[in-house]
């Protein structure tokens, strides 16, 4: 992706009075929020329930991008349109989760590492294709009595950066979320709000 589109996707997720929808919790996730108040998780109701806030009239108006889940990213509005495309042809930029979640971290008690980098450049295209411009990686890094260690840091400052430049490869941003902040990285380079 060119410098150009990296400044043009960054200057449109943060434009003033807008914010990033995190769409893309997992199935998990999503199953707790369901079950408190007793809607069963089935892939129909989670759809019903993505199609509800991305087709609320006026969402373009504080929505700049959203953060779908590899499940989202393949379905589709009520009347046909793929999500990725309903969001586009309301300005919306859609991205897509492509981390597995973090992980205990082997050899490191109470530390963990995120993972998702196997077979990401296969998913990285496949998401391109189904219409995402940015991707999102999170890392949970644990602040307590002697640590996170070195080992921790590295191992997911590793991570992070492969999956950084393996989605600048694919055509993609790479947005990390920190802290409630957004990044959205280039290799070599970082763009922050």
């Amino acid at each position: 992706m060119a410098a150009n589109d990296l400044h043009e996707t960054a200057t449109a997720l943060v434009a003033e009075g807008k914010g990033i929808l995190a769409a893309d919790e997992s199935d998990g996730t999503i199953k707790k929020r369901f079950d408190s108040i007793g809607v069963e998780s089935t892939e129909e109701n989670r759809r019903a329930y993505r199609n509800l806030l991305f087709t609320t009239e006026g969402v373009e108006e504080y929505v700049s991008g959203v953060i779908l889940f590899d499940e989202t990213i393949r379905q589709s509005a009520l009347e046909g349109t793929p999500f990725p495309k309903l969001l586009a042809s309301k300005g919306i930029i859609p991205g897509i989760k492509v981390d597995k979640g973090a992980k205990p971290l082997a050899l490191a008690e109470g530390e963990t590492v995120t993972e998702g980098l196997d077979g990401l450049r296969g998913r990285l295209d496949e998401y391109r294709e189904l219409g995402a411009r940015f991707t999102k990686w999170r890392a949970v890094i644990t602040i307590g009595e002697s640590i996170p260690s070195e080992y921790c840091l590295w191992t997911n400052a590793h991570a992070l950066a492969r999956y950084a430049a393996l989605s600048q490869e694919a055509g993609l941003d790479a947005v990390e979320a920190e802290h409630g902040a957004l990044r959205l990285r280039r290799v070599g380079t970082r763009v922050s709000r």
